[in-house]
C-alpha cells in the first residue's frame, strides 16, 4: 500500500494513503541499519509503501526515491543530518528583524543547503507591525540584498494582515515547507493563512527577546487554496551537510557568477591574487554579511563541523 508521510512525531508516522486512509505507522528496523545516517530516516512529504497489521497500524518498508529534500546537519553527534521535509515546491524561510531578530549567517545558510538540493526559497520577512524606522531601514535593505540576487522577498504581518494576499497566491498548489527560528511566527501565519487550524503559539522571551518552541513535530497541514504547507519545529542553528569546500561558493549565486573571473580555478577567495570575488567586495558588489557568511561555512569544514554523507 502506497502513501504519503504527512506527519512526525518521533518513532510514529501518520501516513495517508492513496486510497485516503491515514494510519499510524512505524519504521520497519532495517531502516535503522541501512546507511540512511539520519536522526529521522523517514521525513514528512516522503512518499512510502507500508504493511498494515492486524493492530490498525502498519509497517513503512519502502520509502520512494526523493526529487528533493531540505537537510541540515544535526545537533544530536550520533547521527549525521536531519531531514526537514522532502519532495517539496518551495520552501518560505520566515525571518524577522528584531523580536526575535534573525541573522543574516542563520539566513545564508539556510539559502546556501537549499541551493544545494534544488529548493526554491521565498524569504518572508514577518513581522512589519512591530518594527520601528530604523528596524524597517534594516529590513529594506536586507530586502534589497537577496532581491538583487534572485530571491523573493515578501513583507508580511499576520496581524494587520499585510503581504497575507500575496502570500497566499505564492502558496497555491504547491507543497510548501515553512521554516525559521523560534519565535518568528511561523505558527501565526499558519493559523492566518489556513481558517480554524488553531496551531499553538506562543509570546517570545521578554527576557531575552527569543522565541519559545511551540511546535514539536513536522506536519503536513491542507492547503484551502489546494497544495499543502508543511509546519516545523523552529530551528536555532543551521549546520550544513555534505559540502566539499570547493562547492560552496556554487550556493552563493552572486558569489558563483563572479568567481569565474578569479585568476585560479580553485581559488577560495580568502587570500589569492587575481580573485575576482574579493575585489567584487571591494567594490561593494558583494553584501559583506554574504561574504562573511561564505567564510563562517568555509570555517565550518576546516573545524571538522561539517559532516559527510554515508
Amino acid at each position: 500500500m502506497k502513501g504519503l508521510v504527512i506527519k512526525n512525531t518521533g518513532s510514529w508516522y501518520t501516513v495517508l494513503t492513496d486510497d485516503g486512509q491515514t494510519i499510524d505507522s512505524k519504521i520497519k528496523g532495517r531502516f535503522r541499519l541501512d546507511d540512511i545516517r539520519s536522526t529521522n530516516p523517514v521525513a514528512v512529504g516522503d512518499r512510502v509503501t507500508i504493511r498494515p497489521n492486524a493492530e490498525g497500524t502498519a509497517l513503512i518498508t519502502d520509502i520512494d526515491e526523493r526529487r528533493n529534500y531540505i537537510i541540515r546537519r544535526s545537533s544530536n553527534l550520533s547521527k549525521q543530518c536531519h531531514i526537514i521535509a522532502a519532495n517539496v515546491d518551495q520552501a518560505v524561510l520566515v525571518v524577522t528583524v528584531a523580536h526575535p531578530e534573525t541573522s543574516t549567517t542563520f539566513i545564508d545558510r539556510f539559502l546556501a543547503s537549499a541551493e544545494a538540493y534544488s529548493v526554491p526559497v521565498v524569504l518572508l520577512f514577518n513581522k512589519t507591525d512591530l518594527l520601528n524606522e530604523e528596524e524597517q531601514q534594516t529590513q529594506q535593505l536586507l530586502i534589497d540584498i537577496y532581491s538583487a540576487i534572485g530571491y523573493q522577498c515578501l513583507q508580511a504581518s499576520a496581524i494587520n494582515g499585510e503581504g497575507i494576499p500575496q502570500l497566499l497566491q505564492l502558496l497555491t498548489g504547491k507543497i510548501t515547507v515553512f521554516s525559521g527560528n523560534s519565535g518568528v511566527g511561523k505558527s501565526t501565519l499558519l493559523n492566518t493563512l489556513v481558517p480554524g487550524l488553531n496551531l499553538r503559539t506562543a509570546a517570545i522571551s521578554e527576557a531575552h527577546d527569543t522565541g519559545m518552541h511551540t511546535t514539536t513535530h513536522s506536519e503536513m497541514i491542507m492547503a484551502p487554496t489546494g497544495g499543502w504547507f508543511i509546519d516545523t519545529p523552529g530551528i536555532k542553528g543551521f549546520g550544513s551537510f555534505d559540502m566539499k569546500p570547493e562547492e560552496i561558493t556554487s550556493y552563493f549565486p552572486e558569489l558563483f557568477k563572479i568567481a569565474g573571473g578569479c585568476r585560479f580555478s580553485n581559488c577560495t577567495h580568502t587570500h589569492e591574487p587575481g580573485c575576482a570575488v574579493l575585489e567584487a567586495l571591494e567594490r561593494h558588489l558583494i553584501a559583506p554579511s554574504r561574504y562573511q557568511s561564505y567564510l563562517s561555512m568555509l570555517d565550518d569544514h576546516e573545524q571538522g563541523k561539517y559532516r559527510e554523507a554515508f
